[in-house]
């Protein structure tokens, strides 16, 4: 295994002109392009057509994760404004369903642009709903150095914390989008599969998957499941290390049902990874099988940035059906219905890819760990799949095209 530790970001870069990112989405889901990359060979199509390039019985893994309206602003009596964007849950959670259900209050990690202007205890806004009057409070609880300890309260009193950011809240487009939201993007910034709340970014693979689509897939008996992996805003964060061992990659929080990791470790088919995200999520699984199989009476099992590149671990490699099966008996053991916990993985060149045959996925921005995501899944073709895109007026980002890239790297 290279020494992941020692690659230079630098490696990892390209020139994206600001006009080959998407600052919008297509009118229909599926009708961005597709790259295909196969057999050491670059083709291309339309997403609506994915289907034939796919095989029969293969197992479609999709992050259910939905986007909340995470961007929060507050106008001060002079007129500035502050605005709060929602991270995640402060303190430790057991279940992100908990916490936007959470009623009265709720205290989150929140990144503030214009902190220094905020002064006042607190801050309020309130907003006619449907004829009754709604009020949020935010309390500046602490600062730190990457986020803040925000505390919020709302009256009335008995809705939830999801309902007020539905009232209060913005869709948080991602940083290079550089417009304000319109009436479009509340739908096409969410999969229309996505169900559990808790995700600042979508899982931006997914968004071209149609109704369409779907029934072509039950065509060729291409099944699906869902895995929920909350995207946060440290998706976007740029490597600034020259090394990646000087680079701290950002953790996000994963819950993954009992029977989903069965329907996982009973594939014989391909299974295919939509998004970096749920390719994120099935390798975590992977070592969290292993973890658990080295230390059965472990309560909180995690994957930490470099745990899967210790050589205990690496020694410790098995089939994807023992992981899992070590997996679903620890779930058994501890009478637990599924896995709800937070990875760190960062998979980079030399990473040896041990559930996901396949990943569809997006173009990602120049020196970005999803882009060493990429390298890892097909080397150093990464290069030649981005020069055809730019040369063939793909899209890039989140509201861009698409590429399928079959994984070379494996297990």
């Amino acid at each position: 295994m290279n020494n992941i530790k020692d690659i230079s970001i630098n490696d990892f870069n390209y020139e994206l002109p600001d006009e080959r990112i998407a600052h919008r989405p297509l009118i229909k889901r599926d009708a961005s392009k597709l790259l295909i990359y196969a057999d050491n060979k670059i083709n291309e199509s339309v997403f609506s057509e994915i289907t034939h390039f796919i095989k029969n019985e293969s197992l479609l893994v999709f992050n259910n994760s939905k986007v909340i309206h995470a961007r929060l602003r507050f106008v001060k009596n002079t007129g500035s404004i502050i605005e709060v964007f929602c991270l995640e849950p402060a303190g430790p959670i057991l279940d992100y369903a908990q916490v936007m259900t959470q009623t009265a209050k709720s205290e989150w990690n929140c990144m503030i642009g214009g902190v220094s202007k905020w002064k006042e205890s607190f801050l309020e806004t309130e907003t006619d709903n449907s004829g009754e009057k709604v009020t949020l409070r935010a309390t500046l609880i602490s600062k730190g150095t990457e986020s803040c300890h925000v505390g919020f309260e709302w009256w009335p009193q008995e809705k939830s914390f999801a309902e007020i950011l539905s009232i209060f809240g913005d869709v948080p487009l991602p940083p290079y989008i550089k417009r304000k939201t319109d009436e479009l993007d509340p739908e096409r910034y969410q999969t229309i599969y996505a169900k559990e709340e808790g995700s600042v970014a979508a899982p931006t693979a997914g968004l071209h998957f149609s109704i369409e689509v779907f029934e072509k897939c039950k065509e060729k008996k291409i099944e699906k499941t869902f895995v929920s992996l909350h995207v946060g805003a440290g998706t976007f964060k740029p490597v600034k290390a020259e090394r990646m061992e000087d680079h701290e990659m950002h953790s996000e929080w994963i819950s993954v049902e009992k029977e989903t990791i069965q329907r996982l470790m009973d594939q014989e088919g391909e299974i295919v990874a939509v998004g970096t995200t749920s390719l994120r999520t099935l390798e975590s699984l992977y070592w969290l099988g292993v973890q658990v199989s080295q230390d059965p009476k472990i309560d909180n099992p995690s994957i930490g940035q470099w745990d899967v590149y210790d050589s205990k671990m690496q020694s410790a490699s098995m089939s994807k059906k023992e992981a899992f099966s070590n997996l679903l008996h620890w779930l058994n053991e501890k009478k637990k219905s599924k896995i709800f916990t937070q990875t760190q993985l960062l998979i980079a060149p030399g990473y040896t890819f041990r559930v996901a045959d396949v990943l569809i996925t997006n173009f990602h921005q120049p020196k970005s760990t999803l882009l060493l995501l990429v390298a890892a899944a097909i080397g150093e073709d990464w290069r030649s799949c981005y020069d055809y895109a730019l040369k063939n007026d793909f899209r890039f980002l989140s509201y861009g095209d698409a590429n399928l890239l079959r994984i070379v790297n494996k297990y």
